[in-house]
């Protein structure tokens, strides 16, 4: 934070929250007086405050507010059958080519089997796509899965304790049935598992094979009306808890 007027880099709090799409410059000098606006641990009150839009961490009502950035954070639909991955040399469709009109070199956070559809977050951020990755920071990830057969209670009541896998135990967040019927379950689980094809091992082992299977969500990021191979951008909302999670 600086006095007005201390660099050309720096940028006055309210035009910076007003944007960044906040609210209005006079809505945005009105949350600053009434002390919900914080840079860098401390409430700021003062209109004219200057601060560095590229390293100041910025809340509004406790929310983070993620900071000026060259770099893209993008939610992309993945279709079964596309590996994820940038190349691939068996010549395979890859995420490469559903986002071959980017300019930017982007990194995948994490993989999907090449049969399994859904949210994969593409960046060119290295560090946040390294950390989002990383186990340490448990960020849960959603599925919806079809299986084979009726899913009992008791199924659900020993996915719920954890289950065991020959590579070790596979901890559940919450799991829920949404629709059974005609042979079939539709199951939504929760786990912040990255292992190879965990969500299908993992039914699998409890007597219900994965027929379809779809991730839904990555911490706040949901997948929601998303088309098949279409890309958005995160929002700030969603960027700035990520980044929070993932202490960037």
């Amino acid at each position: 934070m600086s006095d007005p007027g201390d660099d050309d880099d720096l940028v006055r709090l309210q035009k910076l929250l007003a944007q960044s799409g906040v609210a209005s410059r006079r809505r945005c000098e009105e949350l600053m007086l009434a002390g919900l606006v914080e840079v860098d641990g401390e409430v700021v009150t003062r209109l004219g405050t200057k601060v560095d839009p590229r390293t100041a961490v910025i809340r509004v009502e406790g929310r983070r507010l993620p900071p000026a950035s060259a770099h893209v954070y993008l939610a992309l639909n993945k279709p079964r059958g596309v590996v994820s991955t940038m190349s691939d040399p068996q010549g395979r469709r890859t995420l490469s080519d559903l986002v071959a009109d980017r300019p930017e070199r982007l990194f995948h956070v994490g993989r999907l089997d090449t049969d399994t559809s859904g949210l994969i977050i593409l960046t060119n951020d290295g560090d946040f796509a390294q950390r989002l990755a990383h186990p340490s920071y448990e960020v849960d990830k959603t599925y919806v899965a079809e299986v084979a057969g009726d899913v009992s209670k008791a199924v659900l009541a020993q996915l719920r304790e954890g289950v065991t896998l020959e590579d070790g135990p596979v901890t559940v967040s919450a799991v829920r049935i949404v629709q059974r019927g005609s042979g079939k379950t539709i199951v939504e689980l929760m786990i912040h598992e990255g292992r190879n094809r965990i969500v299908r091992r993992l039914l699998d082992h409890v007597g219900h094979p994965v027929t379809k299977l779809t991730r839904t969500r990555i911490g706040p990021v949901a997948l929601g009306q998303l088309q098949s191979a279409a890309l958005r951008d995160l929002t700030n909302d969603e960027l700035g808890e990520l980044l929070d999670t993932t202490q960037l």
